[in-house]
């Protein structure tokens, strides 16, 4: 387990990032055999991402109903979902042949973010190193990065958010 840094942190991240949220709905719990592949294929699409760093895919958070993913470019996540020889793909072809004209049993659904430089605000208390702050670099948010509009104001107008 990561150890929790007892102080109030946020996150630099001095280039442009994509945000991918993800997730799957259980309509109807009875029709397991409808559901539990999209559950299972899940944990082995991030297993496979975090083994492939050249895919583009910088990190991930596993929270309950939802998977927040961090990416390079758009252009990197839609290269590894449309990859026919990595997991997403087959597992969306299988999943659309096994819902056919039954969507209402299981429900996925996504949205993704693009995040200039400088454009994002983060902070962690307590935290262990998560989302952005184990993407990026975690300094402290003291002084100038005291409070979320400053976060927001010092990167706006950091050079490395110009880049």
């Amino acid at each position: 387990m990561a150890q929790v840094i007892p102080s109030k942190m946020t996150a630099e991240v001095h280039r442009d990032f994509v945000v991918f949220l993800i997730g799957m709905r259980i309509n109807k719990p009875w029709k397991i055999h409808k559901w539990l592949p999209v559950f299972l294929a899940m944990p082995r699409m991030l297993k496979e991402l975090e083994a492939h760093p050249e895919s583009g895919f910088l990190g991930y958070i596993n929270g309950l109903g939802v998977i927040v993913q961090y990416w390079q470019s758009f252009d990197h996540l839609e290269a590894y979902a449309r990859s026919t020889d990595r997991q997403h793909w087959p597992a969306w072809v299988a999943f659309n042949k096994r819902t056919g004209n039954s969507r209402g049993d299981v429900g996925l659904w996504h949205e993704t973010y693009q995040a200039r430089a400088g454009e994002y605000e983060t902070l962690y208390s307590g935290m262990p190193p998560t989302g952005l702050g184990k993407v990026g670099k975690l300094v402290p948010a003291s002084g100038g990065r005291d409070s979320a509009r400053a976060r927001f104001t010092a990167r706006a107008q950091s050079p490395e958010a110009a880049r």
